[in-house]
């Protein structure tokens, strides 16, 4: 059963909100991802949102460009978490997207991520889980942990061989 379902308005998206998808698969959480636009079938879209939360989904990650109404128009409609990823685009490289998503009426919140911010609405919506996952707590503690020895191992290398060695090896 799906704990997160992942919402985009367009293919052109895939590539951020895959972002999304793999990292919560590396975390072991189930998923399902679709294309709806808001805009060009609203009735499609309104029923999705409604049925999420019956298919189990307890978050919902909603990409968006341009007007960015995708996010909202989740929160709106279901009653759990929405995390918005503001999606880059032709005209306001997507500080449009960001600017509608993080600016929602009061009572209709949506946590917004930065600009192409797909990995991290996953990590958010795995610690969302987490509050009443302790397994899916300790893999993030891992995940953490990961990151930290990668930066003292790049770290300990830069003292190791100086800056321009360093330099030359990226």
């Amino acid at each position: 059963m799906p704990k997160v379902g992942i919402v985009m308005g367009s293919d052109s998206d895939l590539k951020v909100m895959s972002k999304a998808a793999k990292q919560l698969e590396s975390f072991g959480i189930d998923y399902e991802m679709t294309i709806i636009s808001a805009h060009r079938e609203p009735d499609v879209f309104f029923e999705w949102a409604r049925a999420a939360e019956g298919k189990g989904i307890k978050v919902i990650i909603a990409g968006a460009g341009m007007a960015a109404h995708l996010p909202g128009m989740c929160a709106a409609l279901f009653p759990m978490p929405v995390i918005g990823v503001p999606l880059s685009g032709k005209n306001l490289d997507g500080m449009d997207a960001l600017y509608s998503i993080v600016q929602m009426p009061p009572g209709i919140p949506v946590a917004t991520v930065a600009i192409d911010g797909g990995m991290n609405a996953a990590i958010l919506a795995a610690k969302i889980l987490a509050v009443s996952e302790p397994e899916l707590l300790e893999k993030l503690k891992g995940y953490t942990a990961e990151m930290k020895a990668a930066v003292q191992s790049k770290a300990a290398k830069l003292d190791e061989i100086g800056y321009e060695a360093y330099l030359a090896q990226a």
